[in-house]
């Protein structure tokens, strides 16, 4: 089986599902606390509000593609052979669509996710989830050849080519950038909401704990 794939668009989103509230518009003497005042409580509380954070969505369109071809291997008088036997070809393109969305879970956010330093104030984000919501075959462009002598693609291959094209897309997660995305989506909506308690935008560092590669993907995806 072989395969080869193309991210057809990323788009960020901004969407929290239980309203992220507190990023309204505030009057300027809300926006300048004291500095007696201990705003971690309520930035906290503020972030917990996210609760589950979508920021990055892909689609993605992959075509599956798997060569059947029937040859005689053998060795006649010490001397090997290997040839193509004819019409015995079984070709088959198999175009697929997915979905896949990344979100960062705020219900857990505590005290501890968050530490300053002088003036700065750094944010340490949730390991970001990624989830593949939808995956189907293309039905219509299904591109099928077939010789006389052999018989056509059984239900039970085309499921498990499409399993198949599901374990690429899932492994080639590391270089679409996703979780680059997801934290860049989550910065644009926490660094506000901290500016308006009165922190300079310039002093405010959102981050991971870590940076992600190949072996964190099963640990980060939803299934």
């Amino acid at each position: 089986m072989r395969g080869k794939y193309l991210i057809l668009y990323t788009s960020l989103l901004v969407m929290c599902l239980t309203g992220c509230k507190g990023r309204g518009e505030q009057p300027a003497a809300d926006r300048t606390l004291p500095q007696s005042v201990d705003t971690i409580p309520m930035m906290v509380m503020q972030i917990q509000k996210c609760s589950r954070l979508y920021t990055a969505e892909y689609k993605i369109h992959k075509v599956v593609t798997y060569d059947d071809v029937k040859r005689l291997k053998g060795s006649v008088l010490s001397h090997d052979f290997d040839f193509k036997l004819p019409l015995g070809d079984r070709k088959i393109a198999i175009p697929m669509d997915a979905k896949m969305k990344a979100y960062i879970d705020f219900s857990q956010f505590s005290e501890r996710n968050v530490r300053r330093d002088g003036q700065r104030v750094i944010i340490t984000l949730p390991d970001p989830k990624v989830v593949l919501t939808s995956s189907k075959i293309d039905q219509r462009n299904i591109r099928e050849y077939v010789d006389l002598t052999r018989s056509h693609f059984s239900d039970a291959e085309m499921a498990n080519f499409e399993q198949q094209g599901r374990a690429a897309i899932i492994a080639s997660i590391p270089r679409m950038g996703i979780l680059e995305t997801a934290r860049d989506g989550a910065a644009r909506v926490i660094v506000p909401m901290i500016a308006q308690m009165g922190y300079d935008e310039r002093n405010i560092v959102v981050e991971f704990s870590h940076t992600f590669g190949e072996k964190d993907i099963n640990r980060l995806l939803e299934h």
